[in-house]
């Protein structure tokens, strides 16, 4: 069973690596505390944006459950 969870948390950690890579720039970091407002009135989120965020929410909480589990098992 341990086996199993391991490979299943290193499956979820490849898909997370591969989601937050895959996802565009959200505005200019530290550079919007000057006057940038771009990255407050940006345009909407689109189709296959929406999916990777929501997919890089979903994959985070179960690879910090599975880390959890994992810890309190072994």
């Amino acid at each position: 069973m341990g086996t199993f969870l391991l490979v299943i948390q290193f499956l979820v950690c490849i898909a997370l690596i591969v989601a937050v890579v895959l996802q565009e720039s959200k505005g200019e970091g530290l550079g919007s505390i000057g006057g940038g407002s771009r990255m407050f009135f940006g345009s909407k989120r689109k189709g296959v944006e929406e999916v990777l965020e929501t997919a890089t929410t979903y994959l985070a909480v179960g690879f910090m459950v599975l880390s959890v589990v994992l810890s309190i098992w072994f």
